[in-house]
């Protein structure tokens, strides 16, 4: 008997304040730890203040970032037969922002604490990094397209 699909009805974020940005708002809320927002506010506008400071747009600069980082391609587990393959397929457009949100926060969280002394530093420094072709985030993002590239063989199981 099949199961009845429900329609997950999506979230809708609120822009940030001061940036008016709903990508913004959605890294703020991914960054934001035990309910603290205003915490995660704090550390991502003194991020962007310090590349303010280097002489970019900020705004900008986090948006190409965000877009540099986002897979193309990613590998999903598919069984077939009674065998599991990693098959490689697109990242649509949602997932592909979620992705890079992530592996953007977790490169800054990775970064030592003696070059570093506040984690804005340390978001600034990925996100700097990031556009000159550079750092953990970049290397994720290469590691998971090698993987797709390596698994194209079965890419005739997507469906």
């Amino acid at each position: 008997m099949a199961r009845s699909v429900k329609i997950i009805k999506k979230r809708i974020i609120q822009p940030d304040p001061l940036y008016g940005n709903k990508t913004l708002a959605r890294f703020i809320n991914r960054l934001m730890h035990s309910g603290k927002k205003s915490a995660a506010q704090t550390q991502v506008y003194k991020a962007l203040d310090i590349l303010r400071s280097s002489g970019v747009d900020p705004l900008k600069t986090f948006e190409t970032a965000l877009h540099m980082i986002g897979p193309r391609l990613e590998v999903r587990a598919r069984r077939v037969g009674g065998a599991s393959y990693q098959v490689p397929t697109e990242v649509k457009g949602d997932r592909r922002v979620s992705l890079s949100i992530r592996w953007i926060i977790a490169a800054a969280k990775r970064r030592s604490n003696r070059e570093y002394h506040s984690f804005s530093d340390k978001l600034a420094a990925e996100i700097s990094d990031i556009l000159k072709n550079q750092g953990d985030a970049i290397k994720k993002r290469d590691t998971v397209h090698r993987m797709a590239e390596a698994n194209r063989a079965f890419a005739h199981f997507r469906w």
